[in-house]
């Protein structure tokens, strides 16, 4: 019975692709609207430990990506190593993907890169917890999730060989070498004391103690909120306490929680959707007494590293809560019927929501879509 609905399922699928595909009026003017916005790639990457927490929403654009981003990062490290050898800016070339001269007219040829085609066939794939024909926000949400540990994994394996210098598929404190803007900086600079790149920090990420990280461990070295090691959890809060401790005592007061840590409590569980009129440090002050008081179980006015540990996920938010907003954009977004589903005609009739990340639309009304995440 299961393997007769996914052949009804696809079939269907099919049907309206096909359908997409030949209907000269209706579906032939939305294709047309469709071309009038041209796909464009994100043109810049950031290397400098800013995560950029967007995650393309097709595997064949995120793969184009990748592709860019891996020949920008080589650029950077040759950079590093010879900035003699830099070459001017008129000698770049244009970054390329396999056969095609430029991703970008590959993404916009519609005989190569069919935005329809491709969400008729990603939507079986998104849509599996139940397969029902909808695409709840849970179900887009691993999906985003799904890509974007790809992401995260990708990066890593870059940065593990190039520290691993004896090629062992191990990196050790010693052959691991700080940024370069760490590098390139005095102890009296801003951060230089945070200690994301010290010692400590690779031995909290060392989860067997063998001195060595290996992929997974050098993966939690760089993404530590979404580790599941206790000693790099604590090691955050270890790290958020010494960031926010203006008087140096070893924890944090309420007035230290309050400008600065409380705000951010307060952005995860709202998400940013504030009203303005109870913004004023008067109004805040009273729940964010009562969190303190929460949160200070031994009652010394103070909080620890051990009483952080309730809210170090809302400091420091994984990927999950990033592929959620997304998610929920999305949905918002290209949910129609305001049911929280997505069926297949609404993604189809919405694919700006879904390659908004990559559009360039010279209309105004599709302008907010482009910085969203």
């Amino acid at each position: 019975m299961g393997k007769m609905s996914v052949v009804i399922y696809i079939s269907v699928a099919l049907l309206i692709f096909w359908l997409v595909s030949h209907s000269p009026n209706k579906l032939l003017n939305r294709s047309h609207n469709h071309s009038a916005r041209r796909l464009k790639l994100r043109s810049s990457f950031t290397f400098t430990g800013a995560n950029d927490h967007r995650v393309a929403f097709d595997p064949i654009v995120a793969d184009i990506e990748r592709r860019r981003e891996d020949k920008e990062w080589e650029k950077l490290q040759l950079h590093n190593r010879h900035p003699e050898f830099d070459p001017a800016p008129a000698a770049e070339s244009q970054p390329e993907w396999e056969d095609f001269m430029n991703a970008e007219d590959y993404l916009n040829d519609e005989d190569r890169f069919n935005v329809t085609g491709r969400l008729v066939l990603l939507f079986p794939k998104i849509d599996v917890d139940p397969a029902d024909g909808f695409v709840s926000g849970s179900e887009l949400t691993q999906w985003n999730m799904k890509q974007s540990l790809k992401e995260v994994l990708h990066r890593t394996q870059r940065e593990v060989e190039l520290h691993d210098k004896n090629k062992d598929g191990l990196v050790s404190f010693s052959e691991y070498e700080a940024p370069s803007w760490v590098q390139n900086s005095d102890n009296s600079s801003f951060g230089y004391d945070m200690g994301w790149w010290k010692e400590e920090h690779f031995n909290a990420s060392d989860a067997d103690g063998d001195g060595l990280l290996n992929i997974t461990e050098f993966n939690d070295f760089m993404h530590p909120a979404d580790s599941k090691n206790p000693k790099l959890i604590q090691w955050l809060c270890k790290e958020e306490i010494s960031e926010r401790d203006t008087d140096k005592d070893g924890k944090v007061n309420f007035k230290e929680f309050f400008h600065g840590l409380f705000d951010l409590v307060r952005n995860y569980d709202e998400e940013g959707d504030h009203n303005s009129s109870q913004d004023s440090a008067g109004l805040m002050e009273a729940p964010a007494k009562k969190l303190f008081s929460q949160l200070d179980k031994d009652g010394d006015g103070l909080l620890s590293e051990d009483e952080l540990l309730p809210i170090i996920g809302k400091l420091h938010p994984s990927e999950h809560y990033y592929a959620k907003q997304q998610a929920d954009y999305i949905i918002s977004q290209a949910d129609a019927d305001k049911d929280g589903r997505l069926t297949l005609t609404e993604m189809i009739d919405n694919p700006y929501v879904f390659y908004s990340a990559i559009f360039n639309d010279d209309e105004d009304d599709f302008d907010d879509f482009h910085d969203e995440f």
